[in-house]
């Protein structure tokens, strides 16, 4: 596409960076990709649970969060793990956190009808690209095993219908009938039918090609050692093993996930971003007994903070949990064990010889809401802190943010 509006630079190849490119071609800039691996979504973006979950819009800032984090401390398989070594960045991180507790009920409203106009976006650039991203439209369960965790998903509810989402009841008969293939009892569940799911790595590598067609340049294999700006030009210092470039943009959108925070500092913005990483494991479903007893919804299991999606028909990806423990990206066996264990539980029919581990860090924001905006310096913007909703909300914060670039070069 011809070239309007000037060059921008975007750092960062996961959802959020290739559809923040993808977004900005749209609106006729020419645009350069930055990503210091050698494809894109090879990080956060690349085994998350898959779920496009409005339903999952309630953000953590809860007294109740603060009190399991300080009861399971010392349980190194608990669902919310918090490593007691302190550290400055955590401990204000935690404070940041804390003091959003007040802001709980609003930014839930927030988020959620962020969430729904993400998924529209989203549909339409599938659907405009024609991306296979093994796309099901199932629905997804949440599902409850005791009366308080129902009663409190009621409340929550509550919260999601102010923000436009529509989500109901269902008794363990109907939860039987939606997903015959869960065991176990359950006290009831919440179903919400326009929730759906799909495969991330699939979706942004597919996005990254879609960037690409409407003239997107991507530097693969580019760590960025530098980042500075005049005020009216950005330049961006990046490296390919020894050989080093400094190019000159007329702005930049960082899009960096857990790097955005130092990128941010060089810059003079302060984006307290903390990574909290998060476990996943992919079923292979190789025989046909496994496939037939995986299920096909999409499931939350609130009490164990794990969530699911069927991509295709051999693979059940299972995901969740979330661990305070610094930039430390290695996969635990006592981390990956209780999903395993989940799986044989709740899908006894599924066989987990054959099981993918992995681990990612979530860029979290303390308050839940992505940084979507403009820094200090002119040119200068942030589309980035999405934490565990990623896929949910990447599509409408790409659009919110390249059309904030839109009217400050128009001005």
């Amino acid at each position: 596409m011809k070239n309007l509006a000037g060059h921008f630079a975007v750092i960062g190849g996961g959802i959020t960076g290739v559809t923040t490119a993808y977004a900005l071609a749209k609106r006729g800039f020419a645009v350069t990709l930055f990503e210091k691996h050698r494809y894109a979504a090879m990080e956060t973006s690349f085994a998350n649970g898959g779920q496009f979950s409005v339903s999952n819009a309630e953000v953590w800032n809860h007294w109740s969060t603060v009190l399991k984090g300080l009861k399971w401390m010392l349980k190194s398989d608990a669902p919310l793990l918090v490593n007691p070594k302190p550290s400055w960045h955590k401990m204000a991180w935690f404070a940041e956190f804390m003091a959003a507790i007040p802001h709980y009920e609003k930014n839930t409203v927030e988020t959620t009808r962020l969430a729904i106009a993400a998924r529209e976006h989203l549909y339409a650039w599938a659907d405009e690209e024609g991306l296979d991203f093994d796309h099901k439209r199932e629905g997804i369960l949440h599902i409850y095993r005791d009366k308080a965790g129902f009663d409190q998903a009621g409340k929550v509810s509550k919260l999601l219908a102010q923000g436009g989402l529509e989500r109901r009841a269902v008794t363990p008969q109907e939860m039987r009938a939606i997903e015959p293939t869960l065991a176990g009892s359950y006290y009831g569940g919440y179903f919400t039918e326009s929730d759906t799911t799909g495969d991330i790595h699939k979706f942004s590598t597919g996005m990254a090609v879609a960037a690409e067609r409407r003239g997107v340049k991507t530097q693969y294999g580019q760590e960025i050692s530098a980042v500075s700006s005049d005020g009216k030009q950005v330049r961006i210092t990046s490296q390919d093993g020894a050989d080093q470039q400094t190019q000159v943009f007329d702005g930049l959108v960082v899009c960096a996930g857990t790097a955005s925070r130092g990128i941010a500092a060089q810059l003079g913005d302060r984006v307290n971003i903390y990574p909290v990483k998060g476990y996943s494991i992919t079923v292979n479903l190789d025989d046909a007994q496994s496939q037939a007893a995986a299920p096909m919804v999409s499931l939350l299991d609130d009490g164990t903070k794990l969530v699911t999606s069927r991509l295709g028909l051999d693979r059940f990806r299972v995901a969740g949990t979330a661990e305070f423990n610094g930039y430390n990206r290695d996969i635990r066996a006592d981390r990956i064990r209780p999903l395993v264990e989940w799986v044989q539980q709740c899908f006894p029919g599924v066989r987990t010889e054959s099981v993918i581990p992995w681990a990612g860090l979530r860029p979290m924001m303390p308050n839940m809401l992505p940084r979507v905006g403009p820094g200090k310096l002119p040119g200068v913007f942030y589309n980035t802190g999405h934490g565990h909703l990623g896929l949910t909300l990447s599509a409408v914060t790409a659009d919110m943010v390249a059309g904030m670039v839109a009217g400050a070069q128009a001005a």
